[in-house]
């Protein structure tokens, strides 16, 4: 008799929303946390007195308490200078930083990941995805339904499986990246990546995710609505086609991320530097 987990593994479904269940959340709650959605993917400074500020304005007689512990629900903390949604493990294993002044300029040579909130109609979700530096490509992506770090396992995984290893490979200090499991998917004897993770307070350090985040909300996740995590799912499949493949990007001369991994494409030119 298979585990659930190995049976999921085997049907190809993600495991931890094979039985999702909406959250159940007050209305007047989960139209604050959209607001909140909305305004962190704007102004990620905002801490709680400006978000309770912000909340006031839109006619929610809310204190700071309360838009603290909704922020702490959308894991959302205001310990850095931007969404932080993985917390420290205080017995995990921090590397350093090894970005600083590195220039990128070729596909595989730096790839990144983070998590974010996504709102649905019948609650909330996450959604991690790994990305390449160079070209800005979506390699692969998970939701789930808790913070848990199996989903982030699962779409590193699924990257290397399809796209083979990074020479570098930088996350932010989160619980989920420090963990056992996913560290362990990086150390594999023969793999040879480095481990680079985000200095505290260095808002900017995995900016290229976070300018994803911004696109797939505004693009996609917003306009969308999404209700379950099904729906979720299958919608954000085929943004991130449209994203790797049909989207042109500016800051890659007008080219689509899958032609500059790929090397279909040699208009770009430009090397990124990390500060």
């Amino acid at each position: 008799m298979f585990s659930q987990r190995k049976q999921s593994l085997l049907l190809d479904i993600n495991w931890s929303t094979l039985y999702y269940k909406p959250v159940g959340i007050r209305p007047r709650d989960r139209e604050m946390m959209n607001l909140l959605d909305e305004e962190y993917t704007k102004y990620p400074f905002y801490g709680v007195r400006k978000m309770k500020k912000y909340l006031r304005d839109q006619g929610y007689n809310v204190g700071n308490c309360h838009v603290r512990t909704l922020l702490r629900n959308m894991g959302l903390f205001a310990v850095f200078a931007k969404p932080n949604l993985s917390k420290p493990h205080p017995e995990h294993k921090i590397y350093p930083y090894l970005l600083k002044d590195v220039e990128i300029k070729r596909p595989n040579q730096v790839w990144s990941t983070d998590i974010t909130y996504i709102r649905l109609g019948q609650g909330f979700a996450y959604l991690t995805a790994i990305i390449d530096w160079h070209s800005r490509c979506v390699l692969s992506w998970r939701i789930s339904n808790t913070l848990e770090s199996i989903f982030c396992v699962d779409a590193l995984e699924e990257a290397i499986r399809n796209y083979g290893c990074p020479e570098i490979f930088n996350t932010d200090q989160g619980s989920q990246f420090t963990s056992d499991d996913f560290i362990g998917v990086l150390t594999v004897p023969g793999r040879n990546i480095s481990i680079s993770m985000d200095g505290k307070g260095r808002a900017h350090d995995n900016i290229f995710v976070e300018r994803l985040w911004r696109s797939v909300k505004y693009e996609d996740i917003y306009l969308k609505g999404y209700q379950n995590i099904p729906e979720a799912r299958e919608g954000l499949r085929k943004y991130f086609e449209f994203y790797n493949h049909v989207r042109y990007h500016e800051s890659l001369d007008y080219a689509t991320p899958w032609q500059i991994y790929s090397g279909s494409c040699n208009i770009f030119t430009a090397v990124a530097r990390v500060a």
